[in-house]
């Protein structure tokens, strides 16, 4: 029989338990067979499905009852409304990015590189390294271990200019992904209720782990070169701000890379208010026509706190990242990181050590270059044949392109539709920690599937052209 006798059983017997005493007995399986002209196997798959679902319990030898307790209605957590307080504002179950497209769809909403981008045979071969050495036993020390975190300072050191101190191992934490160390960061720089700037638009999870922080969001609009130092001076002022997050090398979502001049300008600005920089340098392995600058190989004075991630690059399994401090700053962070999580797996921070000091590590990178221009180059002339939509810069690295929408397009709406039709996109909207200051959508180059590009935005457009809100030009 086919699935759809099943479903029709099912849904016969889910009316007949709704009505029904509890306790009460269904029907026997021969009874059923009978009635629905079904054979003895998809009644049995049926009464299985209701047994799974709680509605139905089945005593061997006797018959299947209906469940004195009925989990269908649900159970009321009402009382976990008045107890959790008012929720933090934007706070969701799942942010669009971490959702999982079911199978054959064409994923263009995901932050994070597919398997054939990930030097797989280095893992591979580096987590059994690791299983087998002291770190399968041993508890890690509480800024990480030695090495790795030379390995970090050495790479940060390697771009500092001479006539600076450059960092050592002793300035570096090792965390669990850059999203615990976002967390961490903003505690320990920003007191509860106090103002942390950031970029506008800017990375989602920052503006998530600011509010659990308990601090307070305020944008600073960054445009095609980056924020505008008049105006990150006057954000300053009025706010009385000590911090500023931002991500000077290939910003998610817009992929703009900050010149060195404007990295100069903001840092000045920074000192001049005896403020924080925290230079998200998320996209250090994913150069395209340009290498990563970091800002904080100009500053030797600790204003800048730099935030280093391995987890993109080398595998979403091995959860590595580094923050790199100077000062009093360097041991609140510190301090945060061991309150919260005490250590860092030494077995997967060994891994990702044996993975950068490979020599395939660095010819990884070469080939990972090529491959990602040839996908951002699909990806760019897909969505460039879609009418209505540009992509305003062409990003010099990273993952993504940050494409402009017709005004008045619903893009929530928009992305329901796309999913609908097999495409998951990532509406701009979570992107701004403020009131989104137009129509976009993020589209990752990096997921499965690179010849599907055209027809997702051939999708894009049908979903476009359906939308009665979006202005044509």
């Amino acid at each position: 029989m086919s699935n759809d006798s099943s479903d029709r059983i099912l849904a016969e017997l889910r009316t007949w338990i709704r009505d029904a005493p509890t306790g009460a007995q269904l029907p026997s399986s021969r009874a059923l067979v009978r009635e629905h002209a079904a054979s003895p196997v998809t009644v049995q798959k049926a009464l299985r499905r209701l047994v799974a679902e709680g509605l139905v319990e089945s005593r061997p030898g006797v018959g299947s009852f209906v469940r004195a307790v009925r989990p269908s209605r649900g159970a009321d957590f009402g009382w976990q409304t008045a107890a959790l307080r008012t929720p933090r504002a934007r706070l969701t179950a799942l942010a669009g990015p971490l959702r999982e497209a079911p199978a054959g769809a064409i994923a263009l909403h995901a932050g994070y590189p597919g398997p054939d981008l990930l030097p797989e045979r280095l893992v591979r071969t580096a987590l059994v390294r690791a299983a087998r050495s002291a770190a399968a036993t041993g508890r890690a020390p509480a800024a990480g271990l030695p090495e790795l975190r030379a390995w970090f300072a050495t790479e940060l050191a390697d771009a500092t200019p001479s006539h600076l101190a450059a960092v050592t191992a002793a300035d570096v934490v090792v965390a669990p992904g850059s999203q615990s160390a976002l967390s961490s960061i903003f505690r320990a720089l920003v007191a509860p209720g106090r103002p942390l700037l950031v970029e506008s638009p800017t990375y989602w999870g920052a503006i998530q782990a600011a509010q659990q922080a308990g601090v307070e969001v305020v944008p600073v609009p960054a445009g095609p070169d980056g924020p505008d130092p008049d105006d990150l001076d006057r954000a300053f002022r009025e706010t009385g701000a000590r911090a500023f997050y931002a991500q000077p090398s290939f910003a998610n979502p817009t992929g703009v890379q900050w010149s060195t001049a404007r990295a100069e300008e903001v840092l000045a600005v920074v000192r001049h208010h005896g403020a924080f920089l925290v230079d998200d340098d998320w996209a250090h392995d994913f150069g395209i026509d340009s290498d990563p600058r970091p800002v904080a190989a100009l500053d030797d004075a600790g204003h800048v706190v730099y935030l280093r991630t391995l987890t993109k690059s080398v595998s979403p399994a091995v959860r590595v990242a580094a923050v790199i401090a100077r000062g009093p700053a360097r041991e609140r962070i510190l301090g945060d990181r061991a309150a919260e999580s005490m250590y860092v797996s030494g077995l997967l921070q060994q891994a990702a050590l044996e993975v950068v000091s490979d020599p395939g590590w660095r010819s990884h990178l070469r080939r990972l270059r090529v491959q990602l221009r040839e996908r951002r180059a699909l990806l760019l002339d897909a969505v460039r044949s879609v009418p209505g939509v540009s992509v305003d810069v062409v990003p010099p690295g990273g993952l993504h392109l940050w494409a402009r929408l017709p005004d008045g397009t619903d893009v929530d709406r928009l992305a329901r539709d796309c999913a609908a039709r097999g495409v998951w996109v990532s509406g701009g909207d979570e992107w701004f920690p403020a009131e989104p200051s137009g129509a976009f959508l993020r589209l990752t180059f990096t997921g499965p599937e690179p010849a599907g590009y055209p027809e997702a935005a051939r999708v894009i457009g049908d979903a476009l052209a359906a939308d009665p809100g979006s202005a044509r030009t």
